[in-house]
């Protein structure tokens, strides 16, 4: 990106923590052609339109000549394209296949019979706040609650977490359109190691089931079935990366915002059932994925008076739509009572995020007992530091203090 352009601003670690000045710029132009040949949508109906036109795809194979990012680290591995890298029928196949054992209509109480494990969880990583008073919320809850769920989902053992946690944070930095020619060796390490350490644990669970996905889908790649052995890989890698890095900045950036407005917050005290909409409400204010980088035209698409040209990148602007004045009224206030609040937070579409009802669950059993049990907190830092990451946007930590812990 040329350097002064939205989207070298946005891009910029130096805007990390407020990023919303920038994207009100940015919707003054709903369809942005930036100096490259990106165009940047913005504003909520033309988002929401364009990311529901089947003339754009998020094929990395369709993306234009000089566009390595995130194309190298997926096809490199010798992996086929993960599902959210195709578009139909290819999509449609690899996601109703793994939808069979995740959710409806096959497997309609998959996600609600979690519950009772998530919160014990919960419970636990609380209790072991007992006699601390300083608390890194990132590291000590809303890093290990959703790594724990996704383990528990796709039946990866727990105490491997040292062992890829490395390799999902190096794989989850190759949406990031800032990284583009960094560390591209390191990122495709990262995903190689990533990928052998799961097709041995498929094999393993092939052999051997037990519960998760991984178990349920590997009889899917024998012959006559609908998935290819390297198809469950490269499944495997997105669903254990994205399964825990979305979450992480949901829970993290909801504490951060309800620390920043005491009086949601004591609201939210007394108030079990605020805890939906609250949650809705944070992901139309400040959702986990920002934006989404890697989509290209398929063919001349007119949209708000401009022609995004066939060939040409596109980003649609989730976090700008989300805030759009002409969708959300007052859009830049938090607002659990909010009305008609349908947000781009999991995005829209055949792309539509497959692990939205997790998210929300893990979400909504965590933050009530979050601020229930945890008595007089603070925080300590504001802004705190963030993630290098534009795209999957919240803090790297988020230090508070504490006065207390109830049963």
């Amino acid at each position: 990106m040329t350097p002064g352009t939205l989207s070298a601003r946005i891009l910029d670690p130096a805007n990390r923590a407020d990023p919303y000045p920038l994207y009100a710029e940015l919707r003054r132009t709903p369809v942005l052609r930036e100096d490259d040949g990106t165009y940047l949508v913005s504003t909520y109906h033309e988002a929401r339109s364009l990311a529901n036109d089947p003339r754009l795809s998020q094929d990395l194979r369709h993306r234009p000549p000089g566009s390595d990012r995130p194309a190298r680290p997926e096809e490199e591995t010798g992996l086929p394209p993960s599902f959210i890298f195709t578009d139909p029928p290819e999509h449609d196949r690899l996601r109703a296949a793994v939808n069979r054992p995740f959710g409806p209509p096959h497997s309609p109480g998959f996600i609600d019979s979690l519950r009772g494990e998530l919160a014990a969880v919960v419970r636990g990583l609380l209790d072991d706040f007992e006699g601390k008073d300083r608390i890194d919320i990132v590291e000590d809850f809303a890093y290990p609650l959703p790594v724990t769920a996704i383990c528990r989902v796709l039946g990866v053992p727990r105490e491997d977490e040292p062992r890829f946690h490395g390799w999902a944070d190096a794989v989850a930095s190759h949406i990031d359109p800032a990284q583009a020619g960094i560390g591209q060796e390191e990122i495709l390490s990262a995903r190689r190691e990533l990928s052998s350490y799961l097709a041995e644990l498929i094999e393993t669970r092939r052999r051997h089931p037990g519960p998760g996905l991984l178990s349920a889908l590997a009889p899917q790649t024998e012959p006559g079935g609908s998935l290819t052995p390297g198809d469950l890989v490269a499944t495997a890698v997105l669903l254990l990366v994205a399964g825990h890095e979305t979450t992480v900045n949901l829970i993290t950036n909801t504490t951060l915002t309800l620390l920043r407005h005491p009086d949601v917050l004591e609201r939210f005290r007394t108030r079990p059932a605020l805890t939906v909409p609250l949650v809705e409400e944070m992901l139309r204010y400040e959702p986990p994925v920002q934006f989404v980088p890697f989509n290209v035209a398929l063919a001349d698409i007119e949209l708000a008076g401009t022609t995004i040209p066939e060939g040409s990148l596109v980003w649609i602007m989730v976090a700008a739509a989300n805030r759009d004045p002409r969708r959300f009224a007052d859009p830049d206030r938090f607002d659990p009572d909010r009305a008609d609040n349908e947000h781009l937070g999991f995005y829209t579409g055949l792309h539509y995020c497959f692990g939205a009802p997790l998210a929300r669950v893990e979400a909504q059993l965590a933050l009530p007992e979050l601020f229930r049990r945890v008595q007089g907190l603070r925080l300590l830092e504001d802004p705190p530091p963030y993630r290098a990451n534009a795209v999957l946007r919240g803090p790297r930590h988020l230090p508070v203090s504490a006065t207390g812990l109830t049963a």
